[in-house]
């Protein structure tokens, strides 16, 4: 009798980057962290793949036996997920959480603009209406949002070094120990007070790089809002993540 040859175990290189779905194949994240106590299975925050957590002892293919014994599991969380935001014509989307309808004018000069009766006009040729309307939404958060950062920046006496936008699937806004505040584009189709928390939170990292308790308190002092806005980016975040 011939000796039993073991079946190869993957390893981390040669895992899957997608999982079979009955709707077609969906991204696998694999992650390996020093951190995690236990292996762990969880959809990304944008919703766009599903995120295995390999604590340092737990083999690969430990792993990827969870992820295909929960696949009735991927497919109920991704049920639940919201529609995402289309940037098509006849589509509505929030603009400084203000509803506005995509409305195709091919004939119209001037990329886009936003009318009296909230509509967003879109001029040119079909094909690319998705991209005017994306770079519509990205020049005017440059400019909202830098401009309230600014402002707000005044007010509380923290000036951050540089700012940009940043094109985030699951982050709406950073700062570096170098003192740059980075914030999600996407922000602008949030309302007002939305965006200014989200500042105020990166504002207060110029002071306390961390989340502690004196982080949040300062939080807490500049922003009276706040829990009303974490409860919004909650219900609503991840549809203006998937926007496109």
């Amino acid at each position: 009798m011939k000796p039993r040859v073991p079946r190869p175990t993957p390893s981390e290189d040669a895992l899957p980057d997608s999982i079979l779905l009955p709707s077609g194949p969906f991204p696998i994240t694999w992650r390996r962290s020093t951190r995690a106590r236990r292996l762990s299975l969880r959809l990304s925050r944008a919703g766009d793949s599903v995120v295995v957590t390999l604590p340092p002892r737990v083999s690969p293919q430990t792993g990827l036996a969870l992820l295909n014994a929960h696949r009735d599991w991927i497919v109920r969380q991704l049920q639940r997920q919201p529609a995402a935001i289309s940037f098509a014509a006849g589509c509505i989307i929030p603009i400084n959480g203000v509803a506005h309808t995509i409305h195709h004018t091919p004939e119209g000069r001037g990329g886009a603009w936003i009318d009296t009766d909230h509509k967003l006009h879109v001029s040119g040729d079909a094909a690319f209406l998705g991209r005017r309307v994306r770079d519509f939404l990205l020049a005017l958060a440059q400019k909202r949002l830098g401009q309230r950062l600014q402002e707000l920046a005044g007010r509380s006496g923290f000036a951050p070094k540089t700012f940009a936008l940043r094109d985030a699937t699951s982050r709406w806004g950073s700062c570096s120990t170098a003192g740059r505040i980075m914030l999600n584009w996407r922000l602008i189709m949030a309302p007002h007070f939305v965006q200014d928390y989200v500042i105020l939170h990166e504002l207060a990292h110029l002071k306390h790089h961390n989340h502690s308790a004196a982080f949040w308190a300062l939080v807490d002092q500049m922003c009276p809002t706040r829990n009303e806005a974490e409860l919004w980016l909650k219900n609503h975040g991840l549809s203006l993540m998937r926007a496109a």
